[in-house]
């Protein structure tokens, strides 16, 4: 009798350890998922060799907005980290390192730090224009302009090589830096 229901506990147990487990994975497969940072593309945003959070489920229920952080499938088995500047109808021009959309000015808080860092006074941004480098005058539907925050050192959508990013190679927005601890911070 003892052994039977010791037995019963164990399988009790292995049940719940199985549903956790399976539980996790659904998290991690379906909702939320760690990957590591790797380059200086979004520096000072994020460092080489932090973990983010992606949100893998809250941006496909509503739309990806202009400055969100997204990863995305570049190439096969290569994803890439990089802010949204342009979305759909968008024409995008750099001059004099002031971003220019649909002809307004929008401000870039999220550089300023690194703007000041410049030793050699010089822009962050060089000038471009979405026609001179994609052949575009503005961003098509269902596709997205991504530059990465380290603007000298970015392989992003201004090289033809990335181009427009599409909506169904995003895999989701980096939200929160969680290791190293020292750079524990919510993204915005």
């Amino acid at each position: 009798m003892k052994k039977a229901k010791e037995k019963i506990e164990l399988l009790e147990l292995a049940k719940a350890i199985g549903i956790a487990i399976a539980f996790a994975y659904g998290i991690r497969f379906f909702l939320f998922t760690p990957i590591v940072v790797d380059g200086a593309s979004m520096m000072p945003t994020f460092e080489n060799g932090d973990r983010v959070i992606v949100d893998k489920i809250g941006p496909k229920s509503m739309e990806y907005e202009r400055f969100d952080v997204i990863v995305f499938e570049a190439k096969e088995d290569t994803n890439y980290i990089k802010r949204i500047i342009g979305i759909p109808g968008d024409r995008i021009v750099y001059e004099n390192d002031e971003l220019f959309i649909n002809g307004e000015r929008y401000k870039e808080p999220y550089l300023e730090e690194y703007k000041k860092a410049l030793i050699d006074n010089d822009t962050l941004t060089g000038d471009f224009t979405l026609e001179g480098n994609l052949g575009e005058l503005t961003v098509p539907d269902g596709y997205f302009f991504v530059l990465g925050d380290n603007r000298r050192n970015s392989t992003d959508s201004r090289d033809p090589s990335v181009g427009f990013v599409s909506k169904d190679k995003i895999l989701g927005t980096a939200k929160i830096v969680f290791l190293p601890v020292d750079n524990l911070k919510i993204i915005k």
